[in-house]
């Protein structure tokens, strides 16, 4: 994959025109993987701002959080969601646990499989080690569960320590 400085602000903006566009007419396309790298990294900056500087227990990410937390929690009820084990949910057979899951949202959270960064231990801030790749819908259920059962309250406290 390019860098997002290998690209320049004309391929940014030629990139930002499709990225609506199929995903299967793209190929491998670097501007346009820059592009979603680019809007992956920008929201995962605001979220995590958004967890250093409000209670996250008050946070909606979308407005089927009651509905996400609640088949979260009856499909994986003991799943730990504090530090989360990559290979658990990308392996074949944790693909196919999440899959129906998933799907099940399609038509009611949007972009509900755009790739999305999510912080394998919830403690920590976001960084190539403590980063994966999961859909939106994904990001959003663990998410969720992390605000409802105060597991990123400590990402608050931490930076409120630095102010």
């Amino acid at each position: 994959m390019a860098k997002i400085g290998d690209v320049g602000a004309d391929g940014l903006m030629r990139g930002a025109s499709v990225l609506s566009r199929p995903a299967d007419e793209f190929g491998n396309d670097e501007t346009v993987e820059a592009m979603w790298a680019m809007k992956a990294f920008k929201h995962a900056e605001v979220y995590f701002n958004l967890l250093s500087s409000v209670d996250p227990k008050l946070l909606k990410l979308t407005p089927q959080d009651d509905k996400i937390y609640k088949e979260f929690r009856n499909k994986f009820p003991d799943l730990k969601v504090d530090v989360i084990i990559e290979d658990e949910i990308k392996s074949a057979a944790g693909k196919e646990l999440w899959r129906p899951f998933c799907e099940q949202f399609k038509d009611e959270v949007e972009d509900y499989s755009f790739g999305t960064l999510l912080r394998l231990n919830c403690k920590d801030e976001f960084s190539q080690e403590n980063t994966t790749l999961v859909p939106r819908i994904q990001f959003y259920a663990i998410e969720i569960a992390r605000n409802r059962e105060g597991l990123n309250d400590i990402l608050r406290e931490k930076s409120r320590k630095k102010d």
